[in-house]
């Protein structure tokens, strides 16, 4: 099973909050789309490494309750047990793929909104699987 895409236009198109691109046997490709003044969600992931890259916009990424600037072309691993959250502190949406290692959300699944993902029950049980 093989992927391919052009990820920034990917990333570019995706109006939803979260979009699942990919899931293969140890990782998975998601695109995310954070609107200016809203933020993806503070979290902690057991057993899941993510790799966040930032395609344009600009935020911030508070890590274990230290904040860091993060603008368009930067890079974030969050290591399982990091307490995390991104927030958009810019006037355009923060656009971000991120890599997931192993899969955190159902294969396919799509939240328009961050309400949608918050109340979707199933895909953050599916995110906590041992």
């Amino acid at each position: 099973m093989t992927y391919f895409a052009h990820i920034i236009e990917e990333t570019q198109r995706n109006a939803h909050f979260r979009k699942v691109l990919f899931t293969g046997a140890q990782s998975q490709l998601v695109v995310m789309t954070i609107p200016p003044a809203t933020e993806v969600g503070e979290e902690t992931h057991d057993h899941v490494e993510q790799t966040l890259f930032f395609e344009s916009g600009s935020g911030e990424a508070h890590l274990d309750g230290e904040i860091q600037p993060v603008t368009a072309g930067d890079v974030v691993v969050v290591t399982p047990g990091v307490r995390h959250n991104f927030l958009n502190t810019g006037s355009t949406p923060l656009r971000i793929f991120t890599v997931y290692a192993p899969a955190n959300h159902i294969d396919g699944r799509v939240h328009e909104t961050k309400v949608d993902a918050d109340h979707d029950e199933e895909d953050e049980a599916f995110g906590h699987r041992a």
